[in-house]
């Protein structure tokens, strides 16, 4: 755990302007659509940051912020991994590459995704509701 969570301008300094507001509206729609904890820690070797949504012991997603850009991680079972198999045609090309390129380890599938801008949000929304239904009224 970080003893001292990164302030906003020290985020913006280093993903650079335009990737922070991409972090910014990920971690918004996550706040808003999910009643989660929020952990940080250093990034080792993901990123400087890493930032895990986490809610009774089980992790949605970690952020991992890195200078120009950060990942997005997520990891799927079983069961996420056959609903994303069935809306497969859903996601874009990348997505799809990231899916497919991804390790399966004996507790998931984690899937890495570098994010450089906006091109890739409206998949990991998608990405996300697959892993855990919303659950902010």
């Amino acid at each position: 755990m970080l003893e001292n969570i990164p302030t906003q301008e020290e985020l913006n300094e280093l993903l650079g302007a335009k990737v922070f507001e991409v972090w910014e509206c990920i971690v918004n729609y996550i706040n808003e659509t999910y009643v989660m904890e929020t952990l940080w820690d250093i990034g080792r070797k993901a990123g400087k940051y890493e930032m895990k949504f986490r809610k009774g012991g089980k992790t949605l997603c970690t952020l991992y912020a890195r200078e120009g850009n950060f990942g997005f991680m997520i990891i799927y079972g079983k069961s996420e991994r056959e609903k994303f198999e069935n809306k497969r045609s859903l996601f874009s090309e990348k997505i799809q590459a990231y899916y497919d390129d991804a390790k399966t380890y004996h507790d998931g599938k984690w899937i890495m995704i570098d994010i450089f801008d906006f091109a890739h949000v409206e998949d990991i929304k998608n990405m996300l509701e697959i892993k855990r239904k919303p659950n902010r009224k």
